[in-house]
């Protein structure tokens, strides 16, 4: 009894500590019309940052993403590089990966063929993001990998050794990174990697996006059916310039769905992008948004017309999932969305948290058992859309989260935003470009 009521004093602590961590958003008073800079990719990013450690050589990275999760990669490859390691030393590295999913998965394959013992770990969110797939698979030919803790998730123990590769069954329903974190050390095995992909793949442009930046950097790849293979080559270094991050303008799109009246221009997007997530323009174009292709960026202008029912399927596209359901919930759109499975498994359970902060604003979000669908639409507890005194809404520890909702302050006057510098982990100017946008934030 004791020890439940110790939990309930730390628990209740813990959210006034959150209620205090908060930002109030006021809507503009005139309509938008501003230049945004979006940060760059973090996604992008990071591959390069693994790409330029594996090559051993300089790679002149321009318009690196500068946010949380770029910087925590950074920072963990100087802090392996620097250790020495010697065949008899049994010391453990440790390397704390926080929440975020792609270093946990890109460093569990690089520091499977990195020479010494790596302990591999994260926050009790990531403690409880599955992995087991993506260990099975370096296991199977030969890497020395066991759990601390859980079978099948972090944190790990992985002790780096060279290894020869070979042939790979995966099944890459749960992680695009588990197939990504694979192709990025294959050139270095001796005998290179063929991966076979089974199952419906998640985020499949995210695999795209790793098999291109490869390629730009002389690595050749064979693809087959199923079957990806790339034999044993070397990284040709040469710059690179990271491109802005569409994901990080679905929160733009969502400001002029929103808005009355709104012109925003996104600097440095461009129509045929590495990134899966310029179907931002396509999607939104039924929500009210037009887009037009400039020499330096996109102008999204705001639209009399959107549509009064849509259907996506969010299985590519998994990180536009807040941003989109969130505007249609907006607008009284009323939506069916499939492919949503893997965000339960994201920095927070984003359908529990999509669907409990829509609760706020009249809407429910339910899975049909029939379809596997999840379908979006007015709750039958009306008076609830009727509030338009500042909603309060938590984040989950989850910078998408945060972003999402922040752009109902159009509708509502005003919105809090509980903890706001979790968006620090893919976008830190974000409240700054609210402010020039003409939001107030204090």
């Amino acid at each position: 009894m004791r020890f439940l009521a110790c939990l309930a004093v730390n628990k209740i602590k813990a959210m006034t500590e959150n209620r205090i961590n908060s930002i109030i958003v006021g809507k503009p008073q005139k309509p938008i019309k501003t230049s945004i800079s979006l940060p760059a990719s973090k996604s992008i990013s990071n591959r390069l940052l693994i790409i330029k450690e594996l090559s051993g050589k300089d790679l002149n990275i321009l318009n690196i993403s500068k946010s949380d999760d770029t910087t925590l990669l950074n920072d963990l490859l100087l802090k392996i590089k620097e250790t020495t390691v010697s065949e008899s030393s049994d010391n453990t590295v440790e390397l704390d990966t926080k929440n975020v999913g792609t270093i946990m998965r890109f460093l569990t394959s690089f520091l499977a063929i990195r020479p010494g013992n790596w302990m591999l770990t994260g926050n009790e969110r990531m403690k409880s993001r599955p992995i087991g797939e993506l260990v099975d698979s370096l296991r199977s030919i030969g890497a020395d990998i066991s759990y601390l803790e859980n079978i099948g998730f972090p944190p790990l123990l992985i002790k780096g050794k060279n290894l020869q590769g070979g042939v790979i069954e995966i099944n890459a329903e749960l992680s695009s990174q588990f197939i990504s974190s694979l192709l990025l050390i294959a050139p270095k095995l001796k005998n290179g990697l063929i991966i076979k992909v089974n199952g419906k793949i998640s985020s499949a442009p995210y695999i795209e996006m790793t098999i291109k930046i490869l390629g730009n950097f002389g690595i050749n790849i064979s693809r087959f059916e199923n079957k990806i293979e790339i034999r044993n080559q070397n990284y040709f270094p040469q710059n690179y310039e990271v491109e802005a991050d569409w994901s990080a303008a679905s929160y733009w799109y969502e400001i002029v769905a929103l808005s009355n009246k709104a012109e925003i221009f996104l600097t440095g997007l461009k129509k045929n992008s590495l990134q899966g997530d310029s179907r931002l323009a396509e999607i939104f174009k039924y929500l009210g948004v037009e887009t037009k292709y400039l020499e330096k960026g996109i102008l999204l202008k705001k639209k009399n017309k959107f549509f009064k029912n849509i259907k996506i399927d969010f299985n590519d596209i998994p990180d536009l999932a807040p941003a989109i359901i969130v505007s249609c919930a907006g607008l009284g759109i009323k939506g069916k969305f499939a492919g949503m499975k893997n965000l339960k498994i994201k920095e927070s359970d984003r359908i529990f948290a999509i669907k409990t902060e829509l609760k706020k604003i009249g809407f429910d979000l339910n899975e049909t058992i029939k379809n596997k669908e999840w379908v979006l639409k007015l709750s039958s507890d009306n008076d609830v859309i009727n509030q338009v005194n500042n909603i309060v809404f938590e984040t989950y520890d989850d910078h998408r989260i945060a972003m999402a909702y922040a752009p109902l302050s159009i509708l509502y006057n005003s919105v809090t935003i509980i903890n706001p510098n979790v968006v620090e982990k893919s976008y830190p100017n974000f409240w700054d470009h609210l402010k020039k946008a003409g939001f107030t934030i204090f």
